[in-house]
């Protein structure tokens, strides 16, 4: 059965312009003319054909992978709403994961919430790839609010400072 990479990135709704999805690989320069490029893969586990996570790699074209880091599904939440509906069960293979072999006809990861995925991977790029994310959705950047919490109220401390 196929992986439908392409469409499993598309759900992620990324904001790079400059990409493509090669086999099961996602590759775009974020930054127009800069040297660095993101990769990102699916991770295997141990079981044949099924998948935890993603990593998140950048690359350098004379140096090659600079950074990568792995985000796991079961961390970011991905297949819980799934996992619940279907009473999956923790420490099993279908817990947190997908495999190529489910849901004939249809992805394989049906059922995913990108959510934080997606702003584990806007974190990440945000970091080596300041500004291209902003620069790719001035929509999302602009209707973001921050909320801060109050400081808490100053106090003397009755502690000797030096």
């Amino acid at each position: 059965m196929s992986l439908h990479a392409a469409e499993f990135f598309a759900e992620l709704c990324l904001p790079f312009h400059d990409y493509a999805v090669v086999g099961a690989t996602y590759f775009a320069a974020p930054v127009p003319g800069a040297p660095l490029r993101l990769r990102i893969d699916f991770t295997a586990t141990i079981h044949t054909d099924t998948y935890g996570g993603l990593r998140v790699a950048v690359i350098h074209p004379d140096r090659g992978e600079i950074d990568a880091v792995a985000l796991n599904f079961l961390d970011h939440g991905t297949f819980h709403r799934r996992d619940e509906a279907n009473n999956t069960q923790p420490n099993t293979k279908q817990y947190g994961t997908f495999s190529t072999y489910r849901h004939p006809g249809r992805p394989p990861w049906e059922g995913a919430v990108a959510t934080g995925l997606r702003d584990a991977i806007e974190q990440y790029t945000t970091v080596w790839f300041p500004g291209a994310w902003a620069a790719s959705t001035p929509h999302r950047a602009a209707s973001r609010t921050a909320h801060r919490a109050p400081a808490p109220p100053a106090t003397r401390s009755q502690a000797r400072t030096r």
